[in-house]
């Protein structure tokens, strides 16, 4: 999987680059046939209450998955995109799996 990372308004240090690495990786848990991953992450000055946001786009094959997440802080923000990314994948793979099923199904002549 090839990462893309982007800091907007802030500074893009080796610690922030290594924990956003780390957690994009993991995504690679939830689903294998990830092709890349979009990152940004700043300081978004609109929002006073929840200043940080993370935003992830994945490409998978036929489909390009997009998450946002505002935070009171930049790592909790990462935090948040990682555990909402995971359902997402989870809602894909699902929907795949029944597909696949739909099609076995057909395939040995059962009714739908």
């Amino acid at each position: 999987m090839k990462i893309n990372i982007k800091a907007t308004n802030i500074d893009l240090t080796e610690a922030i680059r290594e924990y956003t690495m780390e957690k994009v990786q993991a995504m690679e848990h939830y689903f294998d046939n990830i092709q890349n991953a979009d990152v940004e992450i700043g300081l978004d000055s609109q929002n006073k209450a929840k200043p940080f946001f993370a935003e992830v786009n994945l490409a998978v094959p036929g489909k390009l998955i997009r998450v946002s997440k505002n935070s009171e802080d930049l790592y909790k923000a990462i935090d948040k995109v990682k555990d909402h990314m995971k359902v997402e994948l989870d809602k894909l793979k699902g929907k795949m799996r029944d597909k696949d099923k739909g099609i076995l199904r057909q395939q040995k002549g059962y009714k739908m």
